[in-house]
């Protein structure tokens, strides 16, 4: 009997820094997800990959005194490590700095355009350098970013905006009428403070920095980072490229990812979808954070756990028990050495120690 194809994704991760635990939380859930569809005869693809566009990333690379194709190299070479050191079984590792992407974007964006969904304006209002998002006066916290709470800087420039305002009705018929999105509680906050305040259009484009996807028919212009990363979904199955394979296959899939990037994927991603005419993501799962002293874990805030020390010291496998059993899915877990160790001596040495021995008592 041919088997049923199950397709998983994580978010890609940026390429601003090495993953951290918190970082590797997606990795392992998605993971065991897909081990299990496997187990249960499902034709499984995971894939998951690296974000390697943007402003911030073309400043590391400034500071470091260092090309940003040679800062993204590097970290995706860490990124990597670190999901092969957990035993994760992906099928494909994509990364954004690919040329068959690249091209593909540049098509996509072009196709958009074309239609009249991409127009050309210019921007102005608040701009959140580390989450790379834009945001009106009204949506600020405290005049900070509502996602990372970092302060956000003024932004002005000429730029190419996605008719987003167009799919506002169906997104939120999407969302309030289907599982699209879950957990469900991420529903509620994902209509009310983006789609009824009134969901306005997005800047797809920048022209404060090079280091992007140019937009070939206007090359002062390079893709904005999101437009370019959510595509990556299709692009590394074989979306109208000749060089992969899987699209018609097992395309579309399930979205594993942050709840701070469900904003863009359960929104915007969708409605690419939509002005592409192709089949919407079976489903986005907006997991929880890992916490480390109430607060969430930040490569940008320094607050972070080393999963190659954790690995060493604990092992592998008991590090991936440990994310998997002590954080209900979807729910934030806050972090800490103590926990693991409890966990690691109460469920593992003692309940499946104590269960290994009696059974091994009985054998003999």
């Amino acid at each position: 009997m041919e088997k049923k194809p199950y397709y998983i994704s994580t978010a890609i991760a940026y390429t601003s820094a090495k993953p951290h635990i918190g970082n590797t939380y997606e990795i392992v859930l998605a993971d065991a997800i897909a081990r299990y569809k496997r187990m249960t005869g499902y034709d499984v693809y995971f894939q998951t990959g690296t974000d390697e566009h943007g402003q911030k990333i073309q400043e590391k690379a400034e500071a470091a005194g260092i090309t940003p194709q040679q800062h993204v190299d590097k970290v995706a070479g860490e990124v990597k490590a670190i999901w092969d050191l957990m035993n994760t079984t992906y099928d494909k590792f994509i990364r954004t700095t690919d040329p068959m992407h690249e091209k593909k974007v540049q098509k996509i964006f072009k196709k958009l355009h074309d239609q009249g969904d991409i127009y050309k304006g210019a921007y102005k209002g608040k701009y959140c350098k580390p989450c790379e998002s834009f945001w009106t006066e009204s949506q600020l916290k405290d005049g900070c970013c509502p996602d990372c709470g970092r302060p956000v800087t003024d932004a002005e420039e000429e730029a190419y905006f996605f008719r987003l305002s167009k799919y506002a009705d169906k997104i939120q018929d999407l969302l309030e009428n289907t599982d699209f999105l879950e957990p469900r509680s991420r529903v509620n906050e994902m209509v009310n403070n983006f789609i009824k305040p009134g969901l306005e259009d997005l800047c797809v484009s920048r022209t404060s920095f090079t280091w992007g996807i140019p937009v070939d028919f206007d090359p002062k212009h390079v893709v904005y980072v999101w437009l370019d990363a959510l595509f990556n979904y299709i692009t590394a199955l074989g979306y109208q490229n000749d060089r992969y394979h899987d699209y018609q296959a097992y395309w579309p899939g399930v979205n594993i990812v942050g709840k701070e990037i469900v904003r863009f994927h359960s929104i915007i991603w969708p409605a690419f979808c939509m002005s592409l005419d192709i089949p919407l993501p079976k489903k986005v799962f907006g997991h929880g954070w890992l916490l480390l002293d109430g607060g969430k874990m930040s490569k940008s805030k320094g607050n972070v756990v080393d999963p190659y020390l954790l690995a060493e010291k604990f092992g592998v496998d008991a590090l991936r028990f440990f994310l998997l059993r002590t954080f209900p899915f979807g729910s934030d877990g806050n972090f800490s050495n103590e926990l693991l160790i409890q966990t690691i001596n109460t469920d593992l040495a003692n309940d499946l120690g104590n269960l290994l021995s009696r059974t091994v008592a009985m054998c003999e």
